[in-house]
């Protein structure tokens, strides 16, 4: 008796000959292609279910000239990548929208510039039909290698260069920052302190403008720059209360380092809000709502932020699979709105 583990794979012709079709005609439904009546597509369809035929994707891929692939390359190292949750919110929204439209995702992290040939090489070898790239730093080039290696490419972010080609997703920045410290001035506080993300990523220069654009003569000793990590914004929370002891408001450009922020001022036995209010930038739920106290922040729909990433590159990719009101050549910016927790 054979085993039925090892028994053939399904064949192409085997789904052709079980809906009475031709082999092209079955083919064209597999592949998506049109100019197939819709009673022999259905019928090619119940068998492909009948069968368990999965198509080879190395044929296919000579068929259509698409992988169905998508690379999500981001500029950060694991360590931060799997640590912070901003990434798993975005790259979550990207997963469920390249699902969506039967498209897989291929994750690229870099440690650092030694990793770029590496990607580079890898976009270049045609397995994969786009690139989504986010995280970049000032000296990153990936989104270079990107267009040398001719793949479509959206960027994460706001990039720092601007010209017809480069298509990004972002969010307010600027304008979510002026919300914060708005929101702190509406509650009496006059001595607001900013902890700024690293100073080589757009969204960071974004947010520090727009601080800057409410309180234009602030005093510098007011800013200290973290990294988007919980132990950045405690080094930052520290460094300002060494150089202004009688601060009475933070706004802190992450969830994360708001929460870093929080637990420096507890451990110098400051009260949030009554002696230091604390504002943070991103919403990030498993954050915002569980530290102590809940924190206020500007929220941003990072999950959604994803989804439009990969919707726009995937228009990018296949104009006629994609519609559902994004722009074909477009960046996009969203909004951003404050979610308040401290009610002082």
């Amino acid at each position: 008796m054979s085993d039925p583990t090892f028994a053939p794979r399904p064949t192409l012709e085997a789904v052709a000959a079980r809906a009475g079709v031709s082999r092209a005609t079955a083919s064209r439904v597999v592949n998506g292609s049109e100019g197939v009546r819709a009673p022999l597509a259905e019928r090619v369809r119940q068998a492909v279910d009948e069968l368990g035929y999965v198509a080879n994707q190395a044929a296919r891929t000579l068929v259509t000239r698409r992988n169905d692939a998508i690379a999500v390359v981001v500029a950060e190292p694991e360590t931060r990548f799997f640590t912070d949750p901003f990434f798993a919110q975005q790259v979550r929204g990207i997963s469920r929208e390249l699902t969506a439209h039967n498209n897989q995702l291929v994750l690229l992290l870099t440690e650092g510039a030694a990793d770029f040939g590496r990607v580079g090489r890898y976009l270049a070898g045609g397995h994969v039909d786009g690139a989504l790239i986010f995280s970049l730093h000032a000296d990153d080039s990936l989104p270079i290698l990107a267009r040398k290696a001719g793949v479509p490419t959206v960027i994460g972010g706001r990039p720092g260069w601007s010209d017809a080609e480069t298509l990004y997703v972002d969010c307010d920045n600027r304008g979510g920052a002026r919300a914060a410290v708005g929101h702190l001035l509406g509650l009496g506080r006059r001595r607001i302190a900013h902890i700024a993300g690293p100073l080589d990523q757009t969204a960071s220069v974004d947010r520090l403008d727009g601080f800057r654009d409410a309180l234009p003569d602030i005093d510098p000793r007011l800013i200290a720059e973290g990294d988007f990590t919980p132990e950045g914004g405690a080094r930052a929370m520290a460094e300002l209360l060494d150089r202004w002891p009688d601060l009475d408001a933070v706004f802190a450009a992450s969830d994360v380092m708001a929460s870093g922020a929080l637990r420096v001022l507890r451990n110098r036995g400051l009260r949030a809000p009554d002696d230091v209010a604390v504002v943070g930038f991103d919403d990030i739920v498993s954050v915002s709502e569980w530290t102590d106290p809940p924190l206020t922040t500007i929220r941003q729909d990072i999950e959604e932020m994803g989804r439009m990433m990969a919707r726009l590159l995937l228009r990018s990719v296949s104009p006629s699979a994609m519609a559902d009101g994004v722009p074909a050549l477009s960046s996009i910016v969203t909004p951003t709105h404050l979610v308040v927790r401290q009610s002082a």
